[in-house]
């Protein structure tokens, strides 16, 4: 009987032991059907390795696209009134073009009344210079006494003093006349009118402003530590408003510093034939110098709570989140400051729907 009960109790194990070769056999189907799963919905998704370029090192920059000099065009007279205007704000002007006329009625009649004038002083001059070229002669003989005789003299000098008055009085009225007709200063566009139709003017009353040929000028504020580092003719790309680039050049780098916000004004020159609305707050970069620079496509960024990720390529197919600090932009690529290497292989789009470690499959290359 002990030999009996020893081997009943050898048999009892066996019945665990086979529950789970029995529940290993059910679940591989089940886990193999999982994996499959899993692989069937895996992102499907295309790497690169970074790319080493030569990128200019850039300044960042913003501020106001200003013209780059602005003409006023004032009257030079008074108390006469506006009889025409003939351009608008928006106009395109040559330097001369009539802008305003003013009337004339007054200035024409002053002018014929100082022309009588100096008839008037002709004539009285023409009369002085004969009775002093008759002093002169009777002078030797002793028929004028020399009072009257300086008299003569004095007269002739004060009656060619007097023409001379009058026809310097002539010559004011003609620029009076000329003053009428107010024209443009310079080519360029018309940005600001306050002339009104019948208005009376006064001497410096402004009319218009002006942007003279049309040139307008980006005055970007920099930080005071590039300055040592900006000169004139460098290379400059300003952000448009319409979303196109436009190029630049440094004309003048400003002589001081704001004691507010340590930032100084860079004058930038726009291209003749660019002529973007003054009065627009852009942005830009001013180019310095040319260096490597480890880059992927901006796509491959993805921006989580702030900060710049991308996802790396790791064992069996899966990814993995890799915080990277970014630098310069060009062309669609974004420059990699640190956190992968050139060995490493992106993901370039789609980064946005996937997590650390998940399971991709990777595109193949056409």
């Amino acid at each position: 009987m002990p030999w009996t009960t020893r081997s009943v109790s050898l048999r009892k194990p066996s019945r665990p032991i086979a529950a789970a070769f029995v529940a290993a056999a059910l679940l591989l189907p089940l886990r193999n059907a999982l994996a499959e799963q899993a692989a069937a919905t895996a992102l499907t998704v295309s790497m690169v390795t970074p790319a080493q370029r030569n990128w200019p090192e850039t300044v960042p920059a913003s501020g106001w696209l200003k013209p780059w000099q602005e003409a006023i065009i004032a009257s030079e007279t008074s108390g006469l009134r506006i009889t025409d205007v003939l351009v608008d704000v928006g106009s395109v002007v040559t330097k001369g073009q009539t802008l305003v006329r003013l009337s004339q009625e007054s200035v024409l009649a002053d002018l014929r009344k100082q022309e009588a004038a100096i008839e008037t002083a002709k004539a009285n001059l023409s009369k002085a210079k004969a009775n002093a070229d008759r002093a002169r002669q009777l002078r030797p003989s002793g028929a004028l006494s020399d009072e009257k005789i300086v008299e003569y003299l004095a007269d002739e000098q004060t009656a060619t003093a007097s023409l001379a008055s009058e026809q310097a009085a002539l010559d004011s009225e003609k620029i009076k006349l000329a003053q009428t007709t107010i024209t443009a200063v310079d080519d360029g566009i018309i940005t600001s009118r306050s002339a009104d139709l019948g208005a009376v003017v006064s001497a410096g009353t402004e009319l218009f402003r002006m942007v003279r040929q049309q040139r307008i000028e980006w005055q970007a504020e920099v930080s005071a530590r590039y300055l040592s580092r900006i000169s004139e003719g460098l290379n400059v790309k300003i952000s448009g408003a319409d979303d196109h680039d436009i190029e630049g050049r440094v004309r003048l780098v400003g002589p001081s510093v704001s004691t507010d916000t340590s930032r100084a004004i860079v004058y930038v020159v726009l291209p003749a034939d660019v002529r973007p609305r003054s009065g627009l707050y852009v942005t830009g970069n001013i180019e310095l110098q040319t260096s490597p620079a480890l880059t992927v496509p901006e796509t491959a960024i993805v921006f989580r709570d702030g900060i710049s990720y991308v996802f790396t390529a790791g064992e069996g197919q899966r990814v993995q989140r890799v915080r990277v600090e970014t630098g310069r932009r060009n062309n669609g690529e974004v420059e990699i400051v640190s956190g992968i290497d050139r060995s490493s292989k992106v993901v370039t789009s789609g980064g946005a729907f996937l997590s650390d470690n998940d399971l991709v499959k990777i595109a193949e290359k056409n």
